[in-house]
């Protein structure tokens, strides 16, 4: 590639875009009021300190949340965020045409309804209709934002961008979190770097072992076969890759093999012959998050705008399975 990439995200045309991309859905919040204040003044000293190259990340923020697992956020301030902004919606563009069809995290047309339903139209297929056996073999990457290696990611990076002062930038973010391993859940550019990262994984699976019903989301993925050894199998040569060329390991709890009549967990969704269903846990959280937004709009902590817009997302949920009569049941408990 051209060395202009990083002309191309640092000019105050684009910086300025990456403003009004990232402020969508914030504009309420106290820092980003601030920022809006003076908003020429701060995007015209970001691009001087870019383009001096003096540019230095902030630190984050934490919280944790529980929706529906336990992560450790890192928040950028918003500087630092625009900056984000600015280099996925370049870079994105380059790397996303490399990427398997079947990758479905953060991706333009993609994500997670669109994962489940793929996985239902593999069920069918390996399953010929429902009348042979389907095993889907699930696993998930231990630790993974935590064990991104940021040299490997690094030389990912340049064998498709050769921009000494993209990577400079890039490695900037990287080391504002960590100096060796690991990058934050929070950051916009974690999501484009965990695809990029485990687009290796994809590319081996489909074509170095030849597997034609593979999916992946985040770093949760999915083989279909008819045979349980040959999925047996592939487990061990993914693990030995992880291992070898990306620094990676399996959770070994979540690491299971199961038949299709049994009920495929992906995505907050089982998908079963004939039926996709919301996950019990997942059904259990959406009755009591709308619980407490109920009461929290009664005593004037959050708006009914707020209250409405959160209903309308669960019930968008349960559109994408078959919960009519749950939805029905959600409508009326509110």
């Amino acid at each position: 590639m051209s060395h202009t990439v990083y002309d191309q995200i640092i000019s105050i045309e684009h910086l300025l875009q990456a403003w009004e991309d990232f402020r969508i859905g914030k504009r309420k919040r106290k820092d980003v009021q601030e920022f809006e204040r003076n908003l020429e003044d701060n995007l015209f000293q970001l691009h001087y300190s870019l383009k001096a190259k003096i540019y230095q990340h902030g630190s984050y923020t934490h919280f944790n949340i529980y929706d529906p697992k336990f992560r450790h956020i890192h928040k950028a301030c918003v500087i630092d965020r625009v900056v984000h902004h600015a280099i996925v919606s370049v870079i994105e563009e380059i790397f996303d045409r490399t990427f398997i069809y079947d990758s479905y995290s953060c991706r333009k047309n993609k994500g997670t309804h669109r994962g489940v339903k793929r996985l239902y139209v593999f069920v069918r297929k390996v399953s010929r209709n429902y009348t042979r056996t389907c095993f889907a073999l699930k696993m998930d990457v231990k630790k993974f934002f935590a064990s991104v290696d940021h040299d490997i990611l690094l030389s990912l990076i340049k064998k498709k961008i050769g921009d000494a002062d993209l990577i400079w930038l890039l490695e900037n973010i990287l080391k504002s979190f960590t100096r060796e391993k690991g990058i934050p859940i929070g950051n916009l550019t974690s999501q484009i770097f965990a695809n990029i990262y485990l687009n290796e994984l994809d590319q081996f699976v489909k074509h170095e072992l030849s597997v034609r019903y593979y999916l992946r989301y985040a770093d949760d993925f999915l083989i279909l076969d008819s045979d349980r050894e040959v999925l047996g199998s592939v487990q061990m040569k993914i693990e030995g890759f992880l291992k070898d060329y990306l620094k990676l390991e399996l959770h070994p709890n979540k690491t299971i093999i199961r038949r299709y009549t049994q009920g495929i967990d992906f995505l907050g969704y089982i998908v079963l012959p004939h039926y996709i269903l919301p996950r019990t846990k997942t059904k259990r959280r959406i009755f009591q998050k709308m619980r407490e937004k109920k009461l929290e709009m009664k005593i004037g902590v959050v708006s009914k705008e707020s209250f409405h817009q959160s209903l309308q997302s669960y019930l968008g949920f349960l559109k994408h399975a078959s919960a009519h009569r749950l939805t029905k049941e959600l409508k009326l408990s509110l």
